[in-house]
């Protein structure tokens, strides 16, 4: 990108944070400065990466960390995501997040009123691109004055060689995983939007020959509910894992009550469920409805065309030697490419310059051709339409 670099923030030097800022001082018109509380957790990075040890969640800390930046790129947990947007706001810092914590984003939304810089959360995967996928499906339909029925999201990060009960590895931070399990979902039924529990709606379905499980879970729908309500019958997201995994998580968090010890729960998962470097992100979408007349139907302009589905799915791995910091997982690749991909559309111009901005308002073209969105496009992907 032309003219005088951007100086970045990025919060948290955990599994994402790490691959996050090695992913933009990879670039080369970034200057990068990852921040954790934990000094030992900023060693090993290659060059080009500054490093400060700090506490963001301190008021007078992150106002400090900030001054002086133009975005900053928050992959701390959670909890942390609006005390950081509310000194990014004030001191008129980009602001970018992957937390998929449906009230954070509520509180950041209502910051962004008269707000001289962006406030973008859920930038990663879900929340995050696919909304972007959710998106694109849904504006075939209803670009034109279409009919959109239903729009159905899944994605999922998982072991590809499962090998425990829960059939499942940990990849990401451990607590966003049981706030998805635990607190109540976004959707949009026959055309309300409404919350429904967490772990319910269980189905199954096939992949590229693979079976897998789909439920509920919370916050993958980002914005979408409230970009889609009153355009849509049924929209909803859930969670992809093997066959098994959802019983077992009602064994612990109903039968044995786990969802009031949510302490003890991650206890029990990070000692008990090893991490694993061998995974895959499985994405699908898809949305039917009537197209609008003309477009394909053989019918003219105003008619409504005949019944029909649009899907996307995607099968996406790790690499190897990435950015100088060695191997990076399927999750850490497509949730540091959403967000990285999101402060450079914001950068370039392409998505507004102040206010709240919606992950669905990135174009999915304009994702895809982007040098950090296309680490999607780098593995096989496919799209269809009959």
């Amino acid at each position: 990108m032309p003219g005088t670099p951007l100086s970045v923030v990025v919060l948290g030097a955990g599994k994402i944070g790490r691959v996050m800022a090695a992913m933009l001082a990879d670039a080369g018109d970034y200057r990068v400065c990852l921040v954790d509380h934990d000094a030992h957790r900023l060693d090993g990075l290659p060059r080009g990466i500054a490093v400060r040890a700090g506490d963001p969640t301190e008021p007078g800390t992150c106002a400090a960390l900030l001054a002086g930046a133009d975005a900053v790129l928050n992959a701390l947990p959670f909890h942390a995501a609006i005390h950081v947007a509310t000194v990014a706001a004030r001191l008129g810092v980009h602001y970018f997040d992957l937390t998929e914590d449906v009230a954070a984003t509520q509180a950041i939304q209502k910051l962004a009123g008269g707000a001289r810089s962006v406030l973008m959360p859920q930038c990663g995967l879900a929340p995050g691109f696919i909304g972007v996928v959710g998106q694109s499906l849904a504006q075939r339909f209803l670009r034109g004055g279409g009919e959109l029925l239903d729009l159905r999201m899944r994605v999922g990060a998982l072991p590809r060689y499962p090998s425990n009960a829960l059939k499942y590895n940990l990849t990401w931070s451990t607590e966003g995983l049981i706030n998805e399990y635990c607190n109540p979902c976004e959707a949009i039924v026959d055309g309300r939007r409404v919350e429904v529990p967490a772990l319910e709606g269980l189905e199954t379905f096939a992949l590229d020959g693979v079976e897998y499980e789909a439920f509920n879970t919370s916050g993958g729908l980002g914005t979408l509910p409230e970009t889609l309500a009153g355009r849509a019958r049924q929209v909803d997201y859930k969670s992809v894992r093997y066959p098994g995994h959802c019983a077992q998580m009602k064994l612990l968090l109903n039968d044995l009550r786990m969802r009031e010890r949510r302490g003890w729960l991650r206890d029990i998962l990070e000692n008990a469920i090893p991490m694993t470097e061998q995974d895959v992100v499985v994405v699908f979408a898809s949305a039917t409805g009537h197209l609008p007349g003309g477009r394909g139907t053989g019918m003219g302009e105003g008619k409504r065309g005949p019944l029909t589905q649009a899907s996307f799915s995607a099968r996406i791995g790790g690499m190897e030697d990435f950015a100088g910091i060695g191997h990076v997982n399927a999750i850490q690749l497509t949730t540091a490419a959403g967000i990285c991909t999101a402060l450079d559309l914001v950068a370039s111009g392409v998505l507004p310059q102040a206010g709240f901005v919606r992950q669905e308002a990135m174009p999915l073209d304009r994702f895809l051709d982007n040098r950090f969105g296309q680490h999607y496009a780098r593995h096989p992907l496919q799209e269809t339409l009959a």
